[in-house]
């Protein structure tokens, strides 16, 4: 039995491609998770000033993350804790991105810090994609 011809990439040891950043890159090409819409009221605290609160709700969340809707922009790599104003979810989180939107508020995208939360599944959910 004749074996394909290999591509120089597919030849390469794990190291090498790590070496070179190839597993890294191949990681960021998309979502690890999927995403949930789920539209849970949450109170954001930043870890820098706790008197920086905002009461939102999150956009969506998987078991990585989440994403909420703010009125004030948030750094990058920010610290904020969670607070679930139903329940006691209460998660550490970073944020990873902030975008404007164009009715003025921000988009912020939260990787949580350790063990992802439970987020409670009684309040509007949906799938997305």
């Amino acid at each position: 039995m004749v074996q394909p011809a290999l591509s120089k990439l597919a030849r390469c040891d794990l190291t090498e491609l790590s070496r070179k950043g190839y597993i890294e890159m191949a990681t960021r090409l998309g979502r690890l998770d999927k995403r949930i819409r789920l539209a849970v009221p949450v109170e954001i605290v930043s870890l820098e000033d706790p008197t920086a609160s905002e009461r939102t709700t999150t956009e969506n969340v998987c078991s990585l993350g989440v994403r909420i809707l703010t009125q004030r922009t948030m750094e990058r790599n920010e610290r904020v804790r969670i607070n679930s104003l139903n329940g006691d979810l209460r998660a550490p989180a970073r944020v990873v991105y902030c975008q404007r939107l164009p009715d003025g508020r921000f988009g912020v995208g939260l990787q949580f810090q350790g063990a992802a939360p439970n987020w409670p599944m009684d309040s509007n959910v949906g799938a997305d994609d």
